[in-house]
């Protein structure tokens, strides 16, 4: 089964590429690398939700728009192999968390974003991962998730 085909069976839809907020691209190529630009919860051109995590967004919340980081920097790999088949392996992913100071669950908001990966690329979407809590993220984000492909 293709990705894609996987991300049907999970009733889930690759979306267009995000459009970067700044100056910088979705997505770069270097060899056999694809290193994404941090991706945040948009959906359909808009944040999907706002705040920080431990007060205005629940660990559950805060998973699920991990998840949706993740779907938007599949979408950015795609834009440069053009099919997810070619991916080799997710090496690295970073997720941050902008949350309160007393927030420490950033590991369980990650597995959002890491178990989408394992669920639609199997054995070559686990990873390495780092998940970080931060003061702020871009539009008051709650959660940004960048990632390193090898194709």
């Amino acid at each position: 089964m293709t990705p894609e085909e996987k991300l049907a069976e999970l009733g889930l839809t690759l979306p267009e590429v995000v459009a970067p907020l700044a100056a910088y691209v979705p997505a770069v190529r270097s060899g056999d690398y694809i290193y994404t630009s941090g991706q945040v919860p948009m959906v359909d051109g808009k944040l999907a939700q706002t705040g920080k995590v431990g007060a205005e967004v629940s660990l559950e919340e805060a998973r699920d728009l991990a998840r949706i980081c993740a779907l938007n920097a599949l979408a950015a790999v795609k834009s440069q192999i053009g099919d997810l088949s070619k991916i080799k392996r997710i090496v690295k992913v970073v997720v941050f968390v902008a949350s309160t100071p007393d927030f420490t669950a950033q590991p369980q908001v990650g597995n959002g974003a890491s178990e989408l990966l394992r669920d639609v690329l199997g054995d070559l979407g686990v990873h390495a991962r780092s998940a970080v809590g931060v003061s702020v993220l871009p539009l008051d984000a709650p959660v940004e998730v960048e990632l390193i492909a090898e194709v």
